[in-house]
Parts: C-alpha cells; structure tokens; sequence
C-alpha cells in the first residue's frame, strides 16, 4: 500500500502564491507518475499537472505559466508551486500517484485533498 500526505493549502487572495507538496510512503517500488488534480465547488475533478520520473511535465491550459510541478524522486515528494493565483483557482487539491508496490502492477493512489482558497 502506498500513503499520500498532503500540505501547503490555504487562503490566499488573488495575485498571491502557495506551494503544495506531497509525499508518498509506504512499500514503494517505483512512482512512474505524480501529479496534482483539482475540484472546484461544484465541479467535476480535474487534472492541474503532472510529472514522470524522467521530468516530463503536462499542465493544464488554464493554468500554464502559472503553475509549475516538480518532484524530487530520492523524497517521493512532488511539489505545486501556484503563482499569479486567481478566484477560479480555488478548489479542493488532490495529490495522485500511479506507482508499484513490490511484486505489483501499477495503482493509482489519491491523497486525502488539501484547499486552496483565493480571495477576490
């Protein structure tokens, strides 16, 4: 099994920065992918950004040049670094892996989600 802890969610107001990380534990034998999705109040949820153990990154559109990802593979910690942010950024953040537990394919795996509210 594989654990997800989130932090660095809050409240904001518009124009300001925070910095979400999130850090994998338990039987881990390899994380392919970690990324961030969201779900604003109301929404359905949706991918904010990803990032593969070779660095290669996808960010959604509506956030691209605000948001950067970022993982350090020794820590199984992948960070969300969100500057410029607006209102419509607020949501419900979830961390998510795709990793192997050993001698197991690779699962999905959610965080327990953190907030981010951004003040107008």
């Amino acid at each position: 099994q594989v654990q997800l802890v989130e932090s660095g969610g809050g409240l904001v107001q518009a124009g300001g920065s925070l910095r979400l990380s999130c850090t994998a534990s338990g039987s881990i034998f390899r994380i392919d992918v970690m990324g961030w999705y969201r779900q604003p109040p109301g929404k359905q949820r949706e991918l904010v950004a990803t990032v593969t153990g070779g660095d290669r990154s996808n960010v959604a559109d509506s956030v691209k040049g605000r948001f950067t990802i970022s993982r350090d593979n020794a820590k199984n910690t992948v960070y969300l670094q969100m500057n410029s942010l607006k209102p419509e950024d607020t949501a419900v953040y979830y961390c998510n892996v795709l990793a192997r537990t050993y001698g197991a394919s690779p699962q999905p795996y959610w965080g327990q989600g953190t907030q981010v509210t951004v003040s107008s």
